[in-house]
């Protein structure tokens, strides 16, 4: 967030979403993981009622604006490779701006229709759910009365709304894979190279998604594995992959990295500590 907001990238559309993705990520983790780490700590590993669905709601809210974010990031892409003429005024800030208040805006009511699903059921316990995450599923098993019709609910919102934005993705790579096709090798090379880092993200994001919400209520074993992919493991490795395989991120991260006001110390350093020359060395082999 740094590399972007402080160098030219932030004025690109891609490297603002990119920004808010980021972002989302930082607030999407911290709902999960501080939980998570104080619970390995303890013994006893509780909640209260109150604090699990603040932590669903902040869950379900924080995925949200990811998945849509998403979604504008491959719109991005479609418009940049497919359109390029109309590249700079179908992707001007003022609309980037609004799709990101628009991505809020679908996350907040997604958040909210699951929260008040969960507030309207009646819990006489047992209360113990397996499960390191206050979800919709193991909550829905707590509940003491026939879940069924809101399992569907929850189904058609999280499911289907995963689904559909999945599809949608895929199909803009579609398109852009039919636009290139006729290209060059070497443009047709560059085309898919901007696109790679972000098909790969909604793969790591959407499939395990998918495999928790398309499905019928229940829980098995195997979710909490895969509840870690979209909540810890893909918001991890997001800047990984999308400043790696980027020349452009590289070069802004390099830039960051090797100005003084964001490192202390001399060109040589005691007990081993890289220096900004070997830093700079460092960020030129990637």
């Amino acid at each position: 967030m740094i590399s972007i907001t402080r160098s030219q990238l932030i004025d690109q559309p891609m490297y603002f979403f990119l920004n808010y993705l980021a972002l989302s990520d930082l607030c999407y983790t911290s709902t999960v993981t501080p939980k998570l780490v104080t619970d390995l700590l303890k013994e006893r590993n509780t909640i209260s009622h109150t604090g699990c669905l603040a932590q669903l709601f902040a869950l379900h809210f924080f995925g949200g604006i990811e998945v849509f974010i998403l979604t504008a990031m491959a719109y991005d892409r479609y418009v940049a490779i497919c359109r390029p003429l109309h590249y700079a005024v179908i992707m001007s800030r003022l609309r980037c701006t609004a799709m990101v208040a628009a991505c809020c805006s679908g996350a907040f009511l997604h958040s909210f229709a699951q929260g008040l699903l969960i507030t309207t059921l009646p819990f006489c316990g047992p209360s113990e759910m397996d499960h390191y995450i206050c979800d919709v599923f193991p909550l829905l098993e707590l509940a003491c009365t026939d879940t069924h019709r809101a399992g569907i609910l929850v189904v058609a919102n999280s499911g289907m709304m995963g689904l559909v934005v999945f599809v949608v993705v895929m199909l803009s790579y579609m398109l852009i894979l039919c636009t290139v096709g006729a290209c060059p090798v070497e443009s047709r090379r560059k085309a898919l190279s901007t696109c790679s880092s972000h098909v790969m993200v909604v793969v790591l994001f959407f499939v395990p998604v998918l495999f928790i919400y398309i499905r019928p209520a229940a829980t098995f074993p195997e979710d909490k594995v895969f509840a870690l992919f979209y909540t810890i493991i893909t918001p991890m490795f997001n800047p990984l992959i999308y400043t790696l395989w980027n020349r452009e991120m590289k070069g802004a991260v390099r830039k960051i990295c090797c100005q003084k006001s964001f490192l202390i110390g001399r060109s040589s350093t005691p007990g081993g500590t890289l220096c900004p020359s070997d830093i700079c060395s460092t960020l030129s082999l990637l």
